[in-house]
């Protein structure tokens, strides 16, 4: 997804954030809460795992490249949700640019 499509969509989350539930799919998850967003979030992930473990055993890719996009969208209403913009993810997966995994793994604080 270019920077372009993610501002765009994170563009259209916004303002359908203030439309009538009954009416945008995106209100009416906002007007449910943070909590039913993040349900979504789970929802999208497992069939989003289901649709990868399909494609590793010979199913088109088609499903996953579907629920992958699912999960993306509903990250990015779970963002807006928090007063967050994508590019702020952006902004991380650059930094960790060139930097091992490994690395950046054992970078991290215990919480």
């Amino acid at each position: 997804m270019s920077n372009d499509t993610l501002s765009r969509v994170a563009q259209v989350i916004e303002e359908r954030k203030q439309a009538d539930p009954s009416s945008s799919y995106v209100a009416s998850l906002y007007q449910k809460g943070i909590n039913k967003i993040l349900e979504k979030i789970g929802e999208e992930a497992t069939e989003t795992i289901l649709a990868a473990k399909d494609c590793a055993n010979g199913a088109s890719a088609e499903d996953v490249i579907y629920e992958t996009a699912d999960l993306w969208f509903h990250s990015l209403v779970m963002l807006a949700a928090l007063g967050q913009k994508p590019q702020a993810v952006l902004d991380e997966l650059e930094r960790r640019f060139g930097l091992s995994g490994i690395t950046e793994k054992a970078s991290r604080t215990e919480k």
